[in-house]
């Protein structure tokens, strides 16, 4: 059975095919962030109408990769939700349109469901049940995930999520779009420790997190004195790692599960995943991460996430109606039926 996945949630137009006898057998991506740096942030009416302009070349490139034509697909999945509502709409209406012209199912996806299964690409797969750590742009979460469909919601940012105060935080410091993988990188030529910041609900007792105060702290440190920046990034970098590390230690020993999953775009961090390698080998526990190409969004991870509905029995939408769920709490999935 072959899967074509579209995904154009916010910045990223991802477009792939996945086998589920070969595996992911053509992909194809293309970013925006050229066009997004003069504003120092993602434009949304920008980012669709690009979507828009990429999508069907970039399903014609994969199809060509691949050697398939049309003929060839058996169902089509797409983002769904949640991302931008303007944005959205490129992949469901096009989605919606390839499926109803071929007569074959058209699932819609949960974009963080995506991140969440992309791990089980690589050869070294972890096995249900495990706790999921998603650190994407705009989501910082821990769930426990016991299959396909079944999730449980065990903490969340009450806040700026991670993603978002590295970005945040880089425009602070007055780094280049996009911050977040400009900070880590400068973070490497700093020092951790010649400037404090908080480690925010470390101690909390729950599994939530917030790191909105800990954008504020730097900009007060940035305002009282001088602050080398690369001792501010490493800083930066490493409160949100210890919080981050301790929170999916804490969702493991409450769950009683020996395996973390970890995914979305702040997966790839060299620190985040040093202290999460160092910190579950003590502990005799593994970790998992899904390829660094697949960290950020695109197209593999959604029509992975199809090919496993369709193999759980789901069947997809058969009015082919087009409709996006902008906002869509990843709980609130269920097991297809």
């Amino acid at each position: 059975m072959i899967v074509l996945g579209l995904e154009s949630s916010c910045d990223e137009t991802g477009v792939a095919l996945y086998d589920t006898e070969r595996g992911l057998i053509a992909q194809q991506l293309h970013s925006q962030i050229d066009l997004h740096a003069a504003y120092g942030g993602v434009v949304p009416e920008l980012a669709s109408r690009d979507h828009v302009r990429r999508m069907p070349a970039l399903i014609r490139q994969t199809l060509a990769e691949a050697g398939l034509g049309v003929s060839a697909l058996d169902a089509v999945a797409y983002t769904a939700g949640p991302g931008l509502a303007g944005a959205l709409l490129i992949a469901a209406g096009t989605g919606e349109a390839l499926a109803a012209t071929l007569g074959i199912p058209a699932l819609p996806i949960h974009h963080l469901e995506g991140h969440l299964l992309s791990p089980l690409l690589a050869a070294d797969a972890p096995d249900f049940p495990f706790v999921a750590l998603l650190v994407s742009g705009g989501h910082t979460q821990l769930m426990r995930v016991d299959g396909v469909g079944r999730y449980t919601l065990l903490g969340e940012s009450v806040d700026d999520a991670a993603g978002e105060a590295f970005d945040k935080t880089a425009k602070l410091m007055g780094l280049a779009y996009p911050g977040g993988p400009v900070l880590a990188r400068l973070a490497d030529q700093g020092m951790p420790g010649r400037v404090k910041l908080p480690r925010p609900m470390l101690h909390s007792g729950d599994l939530n997190f917030s790191f909105s105060g800990l954008k504020t702290a730097v900009m007060t440190q940035l305002r009282d004195g001088a602050v080398a920046p690369a001792d501010m990034a490493a800083e930066f970098q490493a409160a949100v790692v210890e919080v981050l590390v301790a929170k999916s230690l804490a969702a493991l020993k409450q769950t009683g599960l020996s395996r973390l999953v970890v995914a979305g775009g702040v997966g790839a961090n060299q620190a985040l995943r040093a202290g999460l390698n160092a910190a579950t080998a003590r502990r005799g526990l593994r970790v998992y991460y899904p390829e660094p190409a697949l960290c950020t969004d695109n197209g593999a991870m959604i029509a992975f996430a199809g090919a496993l509905r369709l193999a759980e029995g789901q069947r997809g939408v058969e009015t082919h109606a087009v409709a996006v769920r902008p906002r869509w709490p990843l709980d609130s999935l269920g097991a297809p039926e």
